[in-house]
């Protein structure tokens, strides 16, 4: 059976649009679509009942957010299976346990302010850094656009896993299913201790780790399908910074986590961190197993 492609939903505006996109990405790759709304209401509502129906108010709403949710992913995909879920629990729990059956799992940014909107959540951030599955992060104006091949490129990471990359792997998959390229990116930098004054072998230091992530890339993509349009670039500068800035230019940013068993701390690194919080368009966070 398809695993489900999962979507966390609170009511606000870009839950819902995360929502549509989510319903875009699920009719994409033919997979069933799974509305999730988590609180532990219990927490601050106490044993208050919603009157006539003997539930928690907060309760009622919740079911209330779902049904909506589920109703509009119906209208935008018609043939889309639907299912939805309401749990007493913290949202961050539920959904990195749901992640654990799901092909990925979709979310939106909260905040009505620029601050709020550039930063990210403390429940998108704790989902991203636990689950099994891939975790979609849908940022500024890119949570309302559907997951269609009109939108631009994949950009990918490429980082030290070579062929073996499940984040290389993930973006191979969009790119193909959107019809659109995928642009496979190797950061490098020359490090300063490396570099001369010498105008005749200033160059030096810097050709070299410039082939050598060229190698690198080379290497990742030796197995790349023959059906994806593949863009290899190497660009000078940190991960970080480097892929910010290309993701002015895509659809969707696709980078690799390392899974550590038996870490407890968040396992995201700096460069999935730094891309969730700041990049231009929605971000695929990766899970790789060291």
């Amino acid at each position: 059976m398809d695993l489900p492609l999962v979507v966390g939903v609170d009511g606000s505006e870009r839950s819902l649009r995360a929502v549509d996109w989510a319903a875009d990405e699920a009719a994409l790759r033919g997979l069933p679509l799974r509305l999730v709304y988590a609180s532990l209401w219990e927490r601050y509502e106490g044993a208050a009942l919603a009157g006539d129906l003997g539930k928690p108010s907060e309760q009622v709403m919740a079911e209330d957010i779902v049904r909506v949710g589920a109703r509009r992913a119906r209208l935008r995909q018609s043939d889309l299976e639907v299912s939805t879920a309401v749990l007493p629990e913290e949202p961050e729990y539920a959904l990195v346990r749901e992640g654990r059956h799901a092909s990925a799992v979709v979310l939106g940014t909260r905040g009505r302010s620029g601050l709020v909107e550039m930063l990210l959540g403390s429940v998108s951030l704790t989902v991203a850094a636990h689950a099994d599955c891939p975790v979609i992060v849908l940022r500024g104006s890119h949570d309302n656009q559907a997951g269609a091949g009109i939108h631009g490129r994949v950009v990918v990471g490429v980082g030290e896993k070579g062929s073996n990359s499940a984040a290389l792997r993930f973006a191979f998959q969009e790119a193909r299913l959107r019809h659109v390229p995928l642009d496979a990116v190797r950061a490098w930098r020359c490090p300063a201790h490396e570099t001369t004054d010498h105008p005749l072998l200033a160059s030096e230091p810097a050709r070299l780790h410039e082939q050598h992530a060229t190698e690198v890339l080379e290497e990742a993509l030796k197995n790349a399908p023959a059906d994806v349009e593949l863009h290899r670039r190497t660009i000078e500068g940190p991960a970080r910074r480097v892929l910010l800035a290309i993701s002015h230019e895509a659809y969707l940013l696709v980078v690799g986590a390392r899974r550590n068993p038996g870490h407890l701390g968040l396992q995201l690194g700096r460069v999935a961190h730094g891309t969730l919080h700041h990049a231009a368009c929605a971000v695929a966070v990766v899970p790789e197993r060291v």
